[in-house]
């Protein structure tokens, strides 16, 4: 049986009707759009790559366990592959309240957790066709997200769609032997995590400053996450979310950035979060908010999937928490401010202790873990909290074009969620040569995002031709 990882299992504790926990991506394709049977067929034929897609959640009886994936016996790729034809005009301005339309409601647990809608009728000079993949976060990470993409599109406009591999679904397990097997993985995970800790004595013994030095450093990173905790300054883009959503979207060039890591150095994320700085700058004073000395805390998901977790659907990963450059003026300035911010979170030691808090949980009782987290999440509609203001996720996509029957994916366009406390998240993924931000806000309280993601990709472009210039 495949049991969910604490982490995994955490996406659905937390997710109710105001805060679905999915991610997604709207890929944007040229030439005549194909018939929905035939999206429906080229998924039929990928399935056997990604067995996760026809599985559902069972819960382990009394929470003795951590849930499981099971097959669906009613498997129907009708129930999770459709089509949409947007009303005119069919512009950019309709994609988008198409998906904040879809991405505000929660995908059904009672059968696998994910949707495809393929979107037609978009009109004007860029794409006439979509694909909106919708997954579960209990499902995949961003950097598993792209690989299942990978694998259910092709590298070459020619390839040929193969007939469906006959697929039987395995018999669901009973209730005492899902208790029964939740209760061996709780001892096999203990031991695992026993057998790491003695495999370290070798280590230990040839560096007996090792010990101490670990100690320290995770001493350290516990103490910055404790310097979070207290509410900053308030901000217009935290507090509670009502059900609605709104995203927007840009892009900007990877050889603008390079060009920008050439004269200015830093890495990719450096430039990606200074140029969110100024997006997030841009909307803040639009909103009143005093910019010049206001805290802006983003949370940044960092992977870490190693060797034996490539292809493997699920969730690796730690979080950092850094603060936003929203008090710069100078874009030079601002890309300097987030160098030193982004070393200095790197450096605290935050994604280490992210990392031992999650393998730990694999060790404690389900049910406690369970009720803990959703004892939060009724807190946090009573009082949003106020620790992190937003989200910033990062994921590298294929540096190499993409076809889906033989039309070439020319955007790949990412969202996230928002949370209770947190109405403005942002995720970018890089593709083919592009950057590319999905920015999803509250309808509510932030329709506005599109100044995110309008200065964010204009920042990039202004840099770049700073560096060019020198």
């Amino acid at each position: 049986m495949e049991r969910l990882s604490t982490l995994d299992a955490e996406f659905l504790h937390l997710e109710d009707d105001g805060a679905p926990m999915h991610i997604a991506g709207a890929c944007l394709f040229d030439g005549e759009a194909p018939t929905l049977d035939e999206i429906r067929l080229l998924i039929a034929s990928k399935l056997h790559r990604i067995p996760r897609y026809r599985q559902r959640i069972e819960r382990v009886p009394l929470e003795l366990g951590r849930p499981l994936w099971v097959d669906d016996a009613s498997f129907d790729l009708a129930d999770h592959v459709r089509e949409v034809e947007v009303p005119a005009p069919g512009d950019d301005r309709t994609l988008r309240r198409l998906m904040g339309t879809v991405m505000a409601q929660r995908l059904p647990r009672d059968r696998p957790l994910w949707d495809a809608l393929l979107v037609t009728g978009l009109r004007g000079d860029g794409p006439t066709w979509a694909l909106v993949f919708k997954v579960h976060h209990c499902m995949v990470d961003g950097i598993a997200g792209v690989q299942l993409l990978e694998a259910l599109l092709d590298v070459s406009p020619d390839a040929t769609v193969a007939s469906p591999e006959p697929w039987e679904p395995k018999p669901e397990p009973g209730a005492l032997d899902r208790v029964l097997d939740a209760w061996g993985g709780l001892v096999d995970d203990a031991g695992a995590l026993a057998a790491s800790a003695i495999g370290s004595v070798p280590a230990l013994l040839r560096d007996p400053l090792g010990l101490p030095r670990s100690l320290g450093s995770m001493a350290g990173g516990l103490l910055q996450f404790a310097r979070i905790l207290p509410a900053p300054r308030p901000a217009s883009i935290e507090g509670s979310v009502g059900r609605g959503r709104v995203w927007a979207h840009s892009s900007a060039s990877l050889e603008d950035v390079r060009a920008v890591r050439r004269s200015f150095g830093g890495t990719v994320n450096d430039v990606v979060m200074a140029a969110l700085s100024a997006g997030y700058r841009e909307l803040l004073a639009a909103h009143g908010d005093d910019v010049e000395h206001l805290s802006v805390r983003s949370m940044v998901p960092v992977s870490v999937r190693r060797d034996d977790g490539q292809g493997v659907p699920d969730n690796r990963v730690s979080t950092l928490v850094c603060e936003l450059a929203v008090h710069e003026v100078d874009p030079v300035a601002r890309l300097e401010c987030m160098k030193q911010r982004l070393a200095a979170a790197k450096a605290s030691n935050m994604a280490e202790v992210g990392e031992a808090v999650t393998a730990l949980g694999d060790v404690v009782l389900p049910a406690v873990v369970g009720s803990l987290s959703r004892l939060a999440l009724r807190s946090e509609h009573l009082v949003p909290q106020r620790s992190i203001n937003t989200v910033t996720t990062n994921v590298p996509g294929p540096q190499f074009p993409l076809y889906c029957l033989g039309r070439e994916l020319v955007s790949y366009l990412p969202f996230v969620g928002i949370s209770y406390g947190v109405r403005v998240s942002t995720a970018v993924l890089s593709y083919n040569g592009r950057l590319f931000f999905g920015v999803t806000g509250d309808r509510d309280t932030v329709p506005d995002v599109a100044r995110i993601a309008d200065r964010a990709a204009a920042e990039i472009a202004e840099l770049a031709a700073l560096a060019r210039s020198e």
